[in-house]
């Protein structure tokens, strides 16, 4: 790789680094604050990556694209939707440890709902933050939240697909009829 490639694709690690170096020459504490922080979070994120891309690697080896597709892809109606939220619900780790996952999915053949369904129930009900949840704010609290969230990923879920199938964001910039 070249310099102007490398520049390219870490403009925003350097943009970071020099906007850092910037704060330290006006408030050195708040500097190392802001470093302590980042290194925090690259360290928590080392903790989680590798074991979950040893799952992704086994479950690429060992699930047949023709399964996925036949469980969560186009046809797969309720049953995909019901693997997408049982899956995610099971679901350890933080949101971004959940982008690698919905890349295999989307190289299996899962069809975009499922895929986006997946992501919105790691957020809102995997059992370990239900759990914590009970616990903190009450059952009731959790039920009826429980009750509004999982419609609700369903709906987001099919509403992208829907979207992107239809391009209504995306429509070709010559088409006058936007």
């Amino acid at each position: 790789m070249d310099l102007k490639s490398i520049l390219k694709r870490y403009k925003f690690v350097i943009l970071w680094i020099i906007v850092v170096v910037i704060i330290y020459f006006f408030n050195n504490n708040f500097a190392f604050k802001v470093f302590e922080n980042a290194k925090s979070s690259f360290m928590q994120m080392l903790g989680v990556l590798p074991p979950i891309m040893i799952m992704l690697g086994l479950i690429d080896v060992w699930v047949s694209r023709e399964s996925m597709m036949k469980y969560m892809g186009k046809e797969s109606g309720v049953l995909g939707v019901f693997l997408s939220i049982l899956i995610a619900s099971l679901a350890a780790g933080p949101m971004y440890a959940a982008f690698p996952f919905t890349k295999v999915l989307s190289d299996k053949g899962v069809k975009l709902s499922n895929i986006m369904i997946f992501l919105n129930a790691w957020c809102v009900i995997k059992l370990s933050t239900i759990l914590f949840e009970i616990g903190g704010l009450g059952y009731k609290f959790t039920f009826v939240r429980f009750l509004i969230d999982l419609p609700g990923i369903i709906v987001m879920g099919y509403l992208i697909e829907y979207i992107m199938n239809k391009n209504i964001f995306f429509k070709n910039s010559k088409d006058k009829s936007i």
